[in-house]
């Protein structure tokens, strides 16, 4: 706004002309007491003041201070704008004052007023007035406040707020320091060049090496060797974003060692952030649990074989001892040599038992519809479990056709139909279901696994499994039958018939409620293998006439024994115990043998590589392979060739050397 310059005097009527102003306006005398000449009716009215008293009346004297404010600085301040008003003859502005009027009472009433002073120059050139105006602005200074109050308030709250933070962030930043430095965990942290920014002090406990020398590495420097790639391929996830939820491998001790680290990391703005717990001895508890388990499993193992092979061998001897006695009938004689050959026998049914859960066992695999194999099967047991169990069998429409050894498969089911008909009792009701399944479901803490598989469930409404049994009952010799009525041998049968067939089995039982068990084999797409009609021709059971043998047999007695069992049964024989005799004696005389019996297992080359090079050598000529284990069997195959199993009796020795030779004929 802007101020009239100063007004001349002239005659007038003071209180007339203010009686009539509109406005708030005093006219004072430019006196020391600033004596009030005339007011306008709305200055009384804004000042709740009557004009009789007010007239004549020194203006400081009916406006004083609030004397119950100790701060009350109106007086001083209007008093100093009049003054300067006189000294310099000009207007005066003056700033939003609180100036508190006095009621009748004598009590007081906060205000705050603009005022503005204005001098009347006389004719003499000095000041003879003041037009003092003031416009009451309490309401928006009272606004103002409480927005200034509450600005201060806000204000004291975030310096509060801020001081809370800044307290907080000094506690978090201390705890996170005494976390870095007491941690047992390897903390640190990284660039995207794989150098150490910093790094804790559990490193120099659990690597030896000082803070220093590990900030001069670089992330690769302690990693072990065969490491590396894997540790190289983790940091490149970590640059793409992609945190680290856990990781193992192996880092360089000071004293040429390595401990294993699990490792946890995040990435965040170029930096990598890493925790690495030492799991070093908690592997080794594990592996030292893991023999330890695997000892209790061999002596358990080992005291089961001692077992039954006792029993079976008392059965041999006794008889070998009373079939020396002189005098014996001929029904006597060959009732002792049966029972020798029943027990060898049932000795045969263990080993292949132990061999089946071993993995070990060769098999022979043939493509055959599973439905067809599971009817067959459901009749053969009808027998075993008694007319009180009702067996049922429920198959899908269409092909289920796997790749496996028939004869270990039947096996296995009659396995789980015994157990089954022992968990039963009398009566109960035995089912086979056959289902085609897209995955492996995690069996005993191995992951499940995608493809096509058949699933094969033998359900029965049995006395069921308790919960503390089901993690022992596929190991060998295991069994919760009474004494003779098991020999713990069947469910580790199954198990190992599956596992070595790229399948699996699982059971679900509980108290009262039963058991299924279910086998899993790998479905084909192959078409069954057609079986052999009744009138197809097979192969003699009598040896060629003066057919020539070339044994390979690295034990002595068994050597001995099969030559001499040969020449019995007509054939002439040549005895080598190595696979290099063999094929030397083959390239000096190839033309001299027809065909080659050897065994799997020998020192140095083995029976299966032997048969190859005779294979790739003399294509003509046949090989037969036996024994009675071989890992290289259980895992490759018989690669074509024929086998004996042994112990093999020497009809069924007789009748794969006829066929093999007839086959190459």
């Amino acid at each position: 706004m802007t101020l009239p310059a100063p007004m001349s005097a002239a005659p007038l009527d003071p209180q007339a002309l203010f009686a009539a102003l509109p406005g708030n306006y005093v006219l004072l005398a430019a006196d020391a007491d600033f004596t009030m000449v005339a007011v306008t009716d709305e200055r009384l009215v804004a000042t709740m003041t009557r004009r009789e008293n007010t007239i004549g009346r020194p203006l400081f004297e009916l406006f004083p201070d609030n004397p119950e404010d100790p701060a009350a600085d109106g007086v001083m301040n209007l008093r100093a704008s009049l003054e300067r008003v006189l000294r310099t003859r000009a207007p005066d502005r003056m700033p939003i004052q609180r100036y508190d009027i006095r009621h009748a009472d004598g009590t007081f009433e906060e205000h705050y007023w603009s005022p503005i002073n204005w001098p009347l120059i006389g004719p003499a050139g000095a000041v003879t007035h003041i037009i003092h105006t003031a416009e009451d602005v309490t309401d928006s200074a009272r606004r103002r406040q409480e927005v200034e109050a509450q600005l201060r308030d806000r204000e004291a709250q975030l310096r509060e707020l801020n001081s809370s933070l800044q307290q907080r962030v000094t506690e978090r930043t201390l705890e996170r320091d005494r976390i870095w430095e007491l941690s047992a965990d390897l903390m640190s942290v990284t660039n995207a060049r794989g150098e150490y920014l910093a790094v804790n002090g559990a490193w120099t406990a659990t690597l030896g090496w000082s803070e220093a020398e590990i900030r001069a590495a670089n992330v690769l420097d302690l990693v072990h060797p065969d490491d590396v790639e894997v540790t190289r391929a983790e940091i490149s996830r970590l640059d793409a974003g992609v945190p680290t939820l856990r990781f193992e491998n192996r880092a360089l001790h000071r004293d040429g060692g390595y401990r294993h680290i699990s490792w946890r990391a995040s990435p965040e703005r170029g930096l990598v952030y890493a925790v690495g717990r030492d799991i070093t001895e908690r592997l080794r508890n594990e592996e030292a649990l893991r023999q330890a388990h695997k000892m209790e499993a061999v002596g358990q193992l080992t005291g089961g074989v001692a077992h039954d092979f006792n029993n079976l061998l008392t059965i041999i001897r006794s008889s070998v001892d009373l079939l020396a006695r002189p005098g014996l009938s001929e029904a006597r004689r060959a009732r002792y040599v049966q029972a020798i050959s029943d027990t060898v026998d049932r000795a045969t049914k263990v080993t292949g038992q132990l061999l089946a859960f071993a993995r070990r066992q060769p098999l022979d695999p043939q493509v055959f519809d599973l439905k067809e194999r599971i009817t067959d099967v459901a009749e053969l047991v009808r027998g075993l479990v008694g007319p009180g169990i009702r067996i049922e069998t429920r198959v899908p429409q269409g092909a289920c056709a796997v790749e496996a050894d028939i004869a270990q498969f039947e096996t296995a089911l009659v396995n789980l139909a015994v157990n089954a008909r022992d968990a039963m009792g009398e009566t109960g009701r035995l089912t086979f279901e056959v289902d085609r399944v897209s995955h492996l479901p995690p069996v005993r803490r191995h992951p499940g696994a995608s493809g096509d598989f058949v699933a094969v469930t033998v359900r029965d409404t049995g006395s069921g499994i308790a919960p503390e049994h089901l993690h022992s009952i596929f190991e060998p010799f295991f069994t919760t039958k009474g004494v003779g009525k098991g020999t713990g041998l069947g469910l580790s049968q199954v198990y190992g018939f599956a596992k070595q067939s790229g399948g699996e089995i699982d059971v679900e039982s509980r108290l009262a409620g039963g058991a299924a068990f279910t086998l899993y084999l790998p479905r084909t797409l192959k078409a069954p293998a057609r079986e052999a009609e009744p009138d197809e021709p097979r192969a003699p059971g009598v040896p060629v006439h003066s057919a020539r043998v070339l044994v390979v047999e690295d034990n002595m007695d068994v050597g001995a024994f099969s030559t001499g069992m040969l020449h019995d049964l007509g054939y002439r024989t040549t005895w080598v115990t190595t696979a290099q005799e063999a094929l030397q004696r083959l390239q000096d005389e190839p033309r001299s043998f027809d065909v080659v019996f050897s065994d799997v297992v020998m020192p140095g080359i083995s029976g299966v590589e032997l048969a190859k090079s005779i294979r790739r050598r003399y294509p003509h000529l046949p090989v037969v392979l036996t024994s009675g284990y071989s890992h290289v069997l259980a895992e490759e195959g018989r690669h074509g060739f024929a086998l004996v199993a042994k112990p093999y009796s020497a009809e069924s020795l007789a009748r794969t050397l006829s066929g093999a030779i007839a086959a190459q004929g």
